[in-house]
């Protein structure tokens, strides 16, 4: 009797999940192409043939106010997920990203099917606040696939499930972010700036102002600078009315495809704090990173953070080459100060492309493997052999 296909259930609470997950489907199917699929899937992974529970848009919620606004949907939303999970009897079960969300699925089918493999696809950020975290997963995850390469070490330190580096997405699009011959001019021939004040609401009002400040100071020193701004659609017009006031105005580029051929042409970077700094790094492009942060959220940082940087890249490195300034610490005059240092032939742009090329080592994994086929491969291990919790949990008390 032939054994049946292998059974995955998958669980994505929002777009950066999506990807990763359409990417993993992608790479078991390489391995396993009868592979089903079941679960919440996005456009992307419904694109693979995936069919969803229900869109993603129903548990895509973001800030304590909507997820308030939202929480008997979304726990309706968990439970029907839970079910249908116990319900389809997969070999493994993979929570992607949206901690949250997925947390809480994984831990209602912990208690209901405790010999079900649990993988959880992107590890939270225990390593920067909540640590206690990373030991109570291991109530419910057997293995955590890390796309950060300092975060094995992490888990392991703060006591959390078995923990592999995989490699971050990014590094499948190298070639999509480093610039190829011509793209990228000398510098001294008109230099290129990229403006990254982020992909949300909140960070664009918090950071608009401060950067047309440094600009304005900026493009006093070097008016021969070319300002590029990618922005994401649904900002573009909100973007598009603070930047008429500055005294020199950028030129607003949109789409995943634009963003990188500007990355690629771009000299440095006026960059808020995120995985736009990953991008960043990867396409060689120095930078100086601002970030704003709410009354509430800067009173507690002292007492969360417990680490040396918010910059990806530093974290990456354990040093900081990137520098940042948070809240107070950046007012206009330092952060164009710092970013007309990186404009120029200067000791501070050549230490810190130096660092740059050192965090596109650190990614990298042996023997270029991509990071998409890593993680398949431990999940369907997972799948074919189990890692149930309770082993997992004596060998590591043992």
């Amino acid at each position: 009797m032939a054994e049946r296909p292998l059974r995955f259930a998958l669980v994505v609470g929002e777009e950066s999940g999506d990807q990763l997950g359409a990417g993993l489907i992608d790479a078991i199917r390489r391995k396993h192409p009868d592979a089903a699929f079941m679960g919440i899937a996005g456009p992307r992974m419904q694109s693979r043939g995936m069919k969803t529970l229900f869109p993603i848009g129903d548990v895509a919620v973001m800030g304590l106010g909507s997820i308030v606004a939202h929480l008997p949907s979304i726990i309706r939303r968990v439970q029907e997920t839970v079910d249908a999970v116990l319900a389809a009897e997969p070999d493994v079960l993979v929570i992607i990203d949206s901690p949250d969300l997925t947390h809480a699925v994984a831990k209602r089918v912990a208690r209901k099917l405790p010999e079900l493999p649990i993988v959880d696809y992107v590890s939270p950020t225990v390593w920067a606040w909540r640590a206690y975290r990373a030991r109570r997963m291991r109530r419910y995850v057997d293995h955590v696939l890390a796309l950060l390469p300092f975060e094995p070490e992490a888990h392991r330190r703060l006591g959390g499930p078995p923990c592999t580096y995989v490699g971050h997405p990014l590094i499948e699009r190298l070639d999509e972010l480093r610039p190829g011959p011509g793209d990228r001019r000398p510098l001294g021939e008109r230099p290129v700036l990229l403006l990254l004040p982020g992909s949300r609401r909140t960070e664009i009002s918090r950071l608009m102002q401060p950067f047309g400040e440094a600009v304005a100071k900026i493009a006093a020193e070097r008016p021969d600078v070319e300002l590029l701004l990618p922005a994401v659609q649904h900002l573009g017009e909100e973007i598009a009315v603070r930047v008429a006031s500055w005294p020199k105005h950028p030129r607003l580029v949109f789409g995943e495809a634009e963003k990188f051929s500007a990355f690629r042409r771009a000299h440095a970077a006026l960059a808020a704090s995120g995985t736009v700094t990953l991008e960043l790094a990867l396409a060689g492009v120095p930078m100086v990173v601002a970030y704003r942060v709410d009354a509430i959220a800067r009173f507690i940082k002292p007492f969360l953070l417990r680490i040396h940087s918010v910059v990806l890249p530093n974290l990456v490195l354990g040093e900081n080459p990137i520098p940042e300034f948070l809240d107070e610490d950046g007012p206009p005059d330092v952060l164009a100060r710092e970013t007309l240092a990186l404009l120029s032939d200067t000791e501070a742009r050549r230490a810190q492309i130096a660092a740059l090329n050192r965090v596109g080592e650190a990614m990298t994994l042996p023997g270029g493997a991509r990071p998409s086929d890593k993680a398949a491969e431990i999940v369907i291990e997972a799948a074919e052999h189990g890692t149930g919790r309770r082993t997992a949990m004596l060998v590591q008390s043992s």
